[in-house]
């Protein structure tokens, strides 16, 4: 064997096999639904249509922020990460710990993101390693301890009525409408790492905005944004300048590099001064630029 077949061997022994939805079949069965395929990253969502939350008048669509999901990622000794995050009424939290820890699935965050909300709202991170199968198999043991719906037939969306050309022309990033909801990520400039694993936007790194109309050209916004220490104090000036309540600051990762913060926010009114606001937010951070 020559020294270029030997590279070439070793290269494609280190590469992973180019994934399709149909990799993570054994995913979608235990967890009796599809996700999506975002890159490296197969995500799959939780929407708790199940739970009648309010913050004011306003009432909390799933997809503004009241949507479990875990995402996997395959990892070189060909089995997988998973991180996630599960929304949990208060009496829901203490079952659904105990049966996370029986499967391995240790927890990095229990907190809030909202406040004043009805019911209370309670937001449990998660990460795991091993056999996509079995980490499946304890979310969904632990989900059973919920009353998290199965999966149904989407039901007709909401109307939408605001102008997301112009919204995502202000912020910088453009998103998708889902569930009545437009939601826009937006991912850091620099890598995350988490055991050595580079971990994508998709997995719970990149700032999430997400905006639900309310009335003709109001809405009310929320989601997270995700920082370094330094970032940390301009971000919340620039969001009290313009108008934006911080309703959490704190940590959702145990072992990430670097280290990062997450504030989450909530703001009610015009949608584009929102926008303007949360753009405000954006331009202090080392994001990816489009």
């Amino acid at each position: 064997m020559t020294a270029a077949t030997f590279c070439v061997l070793a290269l494609s022994l280190q590469q992973s096999p180019a994934q399709t939805p149909a990799t993570w079949k054994a995913v979608d069965s235990v967890l009796g639904r599809t996700g999506t395929l975002q890159g490296e990253t197969y995500r799959v969502g939780f929407p708790r249509n199940d739970l009648h939350v309010t913050v004011g008048a306003v009432t909390v669509r799933a997809a503004l922020a009241l949507g479990s999901w875990v995402a996997f990622k395959q990892t070189p000794d060909s089995q997988a990460m998973l991180m996630g995050d599960l929304v949990l009424l208060e009496s829901e939290v203490g079952p659904v710990l105990d049966a996370l820890q029986q499967g391995g699935i240790e927890q990095t965050a229990v907190h809030n993101h909202l406040l004043g909300e009805t019911p209370h709202v309670v937001y449990v991170h998660i990460i795991g390693r091993g056999r996509p199968a079995a980490l499946a198999t304890t979310v969904r043991a632990a989900l059973a301890r919920t009353r998290t719906p199965a999966a149904t037939v989407p039901a007709a969306p909401p109307s939408f009525n605001l102008d997301t050309a112009q919204i995502a022309q202000i912020i910088g990033a453009h998103g998708r409408v889902t569930g009545g909801v437009y939601q826009i990520g937006v991912p850091r400039a620099a890598p995350v790492t988490v055991d050595s694993v580079e971990v994508s936007p998709a997995m719970g790194v990149a700032t999430a905005i997400n905006i639900q109309p309310t009335s003709a050209g109001n809405a009310v916004t929320t989601g997270d944004f995700v920082m370094i220490a330094s970032e940390v104090n301009p971000v919340l000036r620039a969001l009290r300048a313009n108008g934006i309540a911080v309703t959490a600051l704190h940590s959702h990762m145990l072992t990430e590099s670097p280290r990062l913060l997450f504030m989450h926010f909530w703001g009610d009114g015009d949608a584009l001064k929102l926008a303007r606001g949360l753009r405000a937010a954006l331009d202090q951070m080392n994001i990816k630029r489009n």
